[in-house]
């Protein structure tokens, strides 16, 4: 796990390297979009320490307006380095509801090492399509709950199908107390940032008033 001086050693760096990025951040601000640069991104995977079968190697990139991800897995004990440009087209967060929808380009699935297993030879022989992901999801036959779409090269999750957050009462009273006056409106990227743009509605304020007081 990082500590405190770590990152807050790092944040300075970074500032020191690109001094223009307050002022980015100010005009961004404004119009309610705030961007995290991908470099800040890069170094928390390189420094967070995870479980032992979750992705290694990871990096990231853009390809805008999506985030283009690369890592390396363990698919059915076939060790597979895997990458794809991912773009955020729909988010619907609410009490009820954390909908994501993504689209999936230029999915790649490379062996790492030599190996006879089933998943090695789908990959070597070519027959999966990996320009529609969605479409080897959907007859997954364990499918993660948190998947409630897939078609194409269009995966929808929503977490809120995940019960221990569907279970979580103060994330659900957050989501009534914000949603109703502030949403997110886009995820997107440039060559060096990832941007998450906010959508203000002061007509929910009135709902978010209620749910700060418990009704």
């Amino acid at each position: 796990m990082l500590d405190a001086r770590t990152l807050v050693n790092a944040a300075v760096d970074y500032l020191r390297r690109n001094p223009d990025e307050l002022v980015k951040a100010a005009i961004n601000a404004a119009g309610l979009r705030f961007g995290v640069p991908l470099a800040a991104l890069r170094f928390l995977s390189s420094q967070a320490t995870l479980p032992k079968k979750a992705p290694r190697d990871i990096d990231i990139g853009s390809a805008p307006p999506a985030i283009r991800v690369s890592l390396s897995i363990d698919a059915m004990g076939t060790p597979v380095r895997a990458s794809a440009a991912i773009r955020v087209d729909e988010i619907d967060l609410s009490p009820g509801s954390m909908r994501i929808g993504l689209r999936l380009h230029d999915v790649k699935l490379a062996l790492l090492g030599e190996s006879d297993a089933p998943v090695a030879t789908l990959i070597k022989s070519g027959a999966l399509d990996l320009s529609k992901p969605g479409n080897l999801l959907k007859f997954l036959p364990k499918r993660p709950a948190a998947i409630v779409e897939a078609e194409g090269d269009r995966i929808v999750i929503d977490l809120m199908n995940v019960p221990k957050i569907a279970s979580n009462a103060a994330l659900r009273r957050a989501l009534a107390i914000v949603t109703p006056v502030v949403n997110v409106r886009a995820v997107e990227t440039d060559r060096d940032h990832l941007y998450v743009a906010l959508r203000a509605s002061p007509r929910g304020l009135p709902r978010a008033l209620a749910a700060i007081r418990g009704r």
